[in-house]
C-alpha cells in the first residue's frame, strides 16, 4: 500500500486531504507542524510527502533542507502546498529540491493526479537504478571471480611444484617459479587493495564525515607527481619514445598518494590499450584556480555508450580483448576526483583515440 505523509498545520485542510487520498486507497500519515512532520518522514518513510510551504516551528522549506540533508529521507518525493500562487514561492521550493507544488484550493482530481504522477516518476527513477545494480551485480559476478582465481591459480600452481619437486628442480626454475608466485601475489594484492578503497570511497561519496577522515586535508605539487609516473609507466611499456609530456606546477588540494593513484590509474591505461608506436600524451596546466590534467592515447577508444557506463567492474570489450584488471582504475579516480571538488571527463573516438580530462581546484 502506498503511504503518504501530510504536514499541514490547518486541520480542516489537513483531515480533507487524507480522505481524499485514503478513498483511493492509500495510507495516510499526518502531522501538524513541520517539526513533527520531519519525525514521522524519519520514522515511517513514507513513499510520497505532501507539505504545506507557510507552518508554524518549522515551515515547509524548513522540511524540505532537513529531509534533504538525511539519506534515507533525501530521495523522498515532497509536493509543496501553496496558498499563493507567487512564482518566487514556487522557484525558491524548486531550488530547494521540490518536486511538484499545488496552488490551494484544489480539486480531488487535482490532487491525484499530482500525486499519481510523482509516484510514477519515482518508480521509474527505481526501477533505472534497479538496472544499474543489477548490471553491476552482474559485472562484479563475472569479473572479480575471474581476477582473484587467475593470480590464485598461478600461487598455488607453482607453490604446489615447489613443494612436490623442489629437490630435482635447477636452481634457475626454482628461482622463476618463486618470482611467478610473487607476481602474481602482488596482482592479487593490488586487487584486494583496489576493491577496499572503492567500497570506502562509495561510503563516503553518501558520508561527508567518513570523506574527509578517509581524504583529509592534504594537499601536493602536482606536476612532481604526475611527471614520476609518467616516465615509470613509459619505461615498463618499453614506450619511452612514445610519451609526450609537458607539465606546468600547480598546488592541488589532493594527497601524495591520492594524485599519484590518479595518475598512475589514467597513465597506465593510456599505455595498456594503445599500441607501441603510437603517442601518449600527458598535459597539466593551470587556470582560473584550476589544474586540468589530460592523457590522450591514440589506442581502441571508447564509444559513446560505453563512457556513459563507466562503472565498477565493467571491463568493455572483454571476449576481444583480454586485459587484466578488475576496471575499478577510472571509478575510483572518478569518486577521487569528484570528492575533493573536481571533474573527470571522457571524450573518445572508436577505434581511434581517448582523452581523460580531470579538473581539481587549486590551494591559494
Amino acid at each position: 500500500m502506498t503511504r503518504i505523509l501530510v504536514i499541514e498545520d490547518e486541520d480542516p485542510m489537513r483531515a480533507n486531504i487524507a480522505d481524499m487520498l485514503e478513498i483511493d486507497g492509500m495510507e495516510v500519515i499526518s502531522a501538524k507542524n513541520g517539526r513533527q512532520g520531519v519525525q514521522s518522514a524519519r520514522d515511517h518513510l513514507p513513499d510520497l510527502i505532501i507539505c504545506d510551504i507557510m507552518m508554524p516551528e518549522l515551515d515547509g522549506y524548513g522540511v524540505l533542507a532537513e529531509l534533504r540533508q538525511s539519506t534515507a529521507t533525501a530521495t523522498i518525493p515532497l509536493i509543496f502546498l501553496t496558498a499563493r500562487a507567487d512564482r518566487l514561492d514556487v522557484r525558491q521550493g524548486m531550488d530547494l529540491g521540490a518536486d511538484d507544488y499545488l496552488t490551494k484550493p484544489f480539486t480531488h482530481a487535482e490532487l491525484l493526479k499530482a500525486v499519481s504522477t510523482r509516484l510514477a516518476k519515482q518508480a521509474a527513477v527505481a526501477q533505472k537504478i534497479q538496472a544499474r545494480l543489477d548490471e553491476l551485480r552482474g559485472s562484479i559476478v563475472l569479473a572479480l571471480p575471474h581476477e582473484m582465481r587467475t593470480p590464485l591459480t598461478s600461487i598455488i600452481g607453482f607453490s604446489e611444484v615447489l613443494v612436490e619437486d623442489c629437490a630435482s628442480l635447477p636452481p634457475q626454475e626454482i628461482q622463476e617459479m618463486a618470482q611467478m608466485i610473487s607476481d602474481a601475489a602482488k596482482r592479487l594484492h593490488g586487487l584486494i587493495l583496489s576493491f577496499l578503497l572503492y567500497a570506502e570511497l562509495e561510503i563516503a561519496v553518501r558520508d561527508p564525515a567518513y570523506a574527509w577522515a578517509l581524504l583529509g586535508d592534504g594537499m601536493c605539487q602536482a606536476r612532481p607527481i604526475i611527471g614520476d609516473a609518467a616516465k615509470r609507466w613509459a619505461q615498463q611499456a618499453h614506450r619511452e619514445a612514445d610519451l609526450q609530456v609537458e607539465l606546468q606546477d600547480g598546488v592541488i588540494g589532493m594527497t601524495e598518494p591520492y594524485t599519484q593513484r590518479i595518475a598512475d590509474e589514467m597513465i597506465s591505461n593510456a599505455f595498456k590499450f594503445s599500441k607501441p608506436g603510437t603517442p601518449v600524451n600527458v598535459t597539466g596546466s593551470v587556470t582560473d584556480q584550476v589544474y586540468t590534467l589530460r592523457i590522450q592515447d591514440h589506442g581502441r577508444g571508447m564509444t559513446a555508450q560505453q563512457i556513459a557506463g563507466v562503472g565498477a567492474y565493467l571491463q568493455f570489450e572483454r571476449k576481444r580483448y583480454e586485459q587484466q584488471g578488475q576496471g575499478l582504475g577510472l571509478i575510483i579516480t572518478k569518486r577521487l576526483v569528484e570528492l575533493k571538488g573536481g571533474k573527470l571527463h571522457v571524450e573518445s573516438t572508436y577505434g581511434q583515440q581517448t582523452t581523460v580530462c580531470i579538473t581539481l581546484p587549486l590551494v591559494p
